[in-house]
């Protein structure tokens, strides 16, 4: 892939021989952001697991210190409509809602979560909901009886994680405006967050490699022990 002038010019303040630690990490990652607009930056893990093997899914959910930077937009599912609005859900409603989304092919919004009382009419729905990304499960903690927590942790920057096909975990961690300690502190919690959930039947390294990159911008090798 051919990169342009700028790329190339940023690309050069990165050592690819050496394995930055977090600090130096995301302070040299604000200085490689190519964009003109607010970056996003993402930590991209290269896992040793067989994802065809189940007891070696690596998903769930972590919440990130500082945030993601993004204003999330929540929706949910549920009898206790008033309890979800006061913990900051954009909407809230039960079946009529659910109808609306379906029927009409509203999308706008970012993540849905649930109470299990409306778990059976959703999963009615599923060929439209799975498909988008935006099915509430237990695993990612879109699904539960406290509505007004899962609500709020989701607004204050609770973010998904999984590997894909090949071991591949990226995940957004925030901003290139943000501050380099509020930075650093999301890039350990979630890199924490992977190690912690290491699956017993992993034999050898685990983790193969660990980098930081921002959109459009050369990716940094970070230190994950």
């Amino acid at each position: 892939m051919k990169h342009g002038k700028k790329y190339q010019a940023v690309a050069q303040l990165v050592d690819k021989s050496k394995v930055y630690t977090v600090e130096e990490a995301v302070a040299l990652v604000k200085k490689t952001s190519t964009t003109k607009f607010d970056s996003t930056v993402a930590v991209s893990m290269r896992l040793n697991i067989n994802t065809r093997k189940a007891d070696q899914q690596v998903r769930g959910t972590v919440i990130l210190p500082a945030g993601t930077g993004k204003d999330v937009r929540v929706v949910a599912i549920t009898s206790k409509v008033d309890e979800a609005l006061k913990a900051g859900a954009n909407y809230a409603g039960g079946k009529e809602l659910l109808e609306k989304i379906v029927n009409e092919k509203w999308f706008d919004f970012d993540v849905m979560c649930a109470t299990p009382e409306m778990m059976g009419e959703i999963g009615k729905n599923g060929r439209v909901l799975g498909p988008k990304g935006l099915m509430p499960n237990p695993k990612t903690g879109t699904v539960g009886p406290d509505i007004a927590k899962m609500v709020s942790e989701l607004k204050a920057g609770k973010v998904e994680y999984r590997a894909d096909r090949d071991g591949n975990v990226n995940v957004p961690v925030g901003k290139v405006s943000f501050d380099e300690d509020k930075l650093a502190a999301n890039v350990k919690t979630l890199i924490n967050q992977i190690l912690k959930v290491r699956p017993a039947t992993v034999k050898g390294n685990y983790v193969l490699s660990c980098h930081v990159v921002t959109t459009m911008g050369p990716s940094i090798k970070v230190q994950f022990n």
